[in-house]
């Protein structure tokens, strides 16, 4: 296969249905790339001392899918290397322990994808139009990102 063939790709899903971290990276594996790195977010079982039941996700979907798009071209800025990028977020309910997201990306060397799958994270987290609800055992919580650039805004 000619390096030609292996186009660099972009995978952007928002889907109600569990995420698959086998299905994420194997969307990036690529035979000329020796990393793959991957985050996944999970749900966990508490936060702030009180009892986390489940998490619940909204987003208005073609925004985020606007923005993760971006994500994805300024990496490729960043980090020219880059071969493929996938970013898969759920949405509605997140069982505790499931995936809420998962993001991949292939490079020929680690030091690329591992940097820019944390700036993936991180200005998903910030400028992303998703939204988390958290529900505790008696009550719920609509939860802002500390990165999310709207959220400081009117302060």
């Amino acid at each position: 296969m000619e390096e030609s063939e292996d186009v660099p790709k972009d995978f952007i899903k928002l889907k109600s249905e569990k995420l698959s971290v086998d299905e994420v990276s194997e969307l990036v594996i690529s035979p000329y790339c020796g990393a793959v790195s991957l985050f996944i977010g999970t749900t966990r079982n508490h936060f702030e001392g009180k009892k986390v039941i489940h998490l619940e996700y909204e987003a208005y979907t073609s925004m985020a899918e606007t923005e993760i798009k971006k994500i994805c071209r300024d990496v490729r800025q960043k980090w020219p290397s880059v071969k493929h990028i996938a970013v898969h977020h759920r949405l509605g309910v997140v069982p505790i322990t499931e995936a809420s997201v998962i993001i991949a990306v292939s490079s020929p060397h680690r030091a690329e994808s591992l940097e820019a799958v944390m700036y993936c994270i991180n200005t998903l987290k910030a400028s992303v139009p998703i939204w988390k609800k958290e529900i505790y055992e008696d009550e719920y919580s609509w939860k802002e990102n500390k990165e999310c650039f709207w959220a400081n805004s009117e302060k």
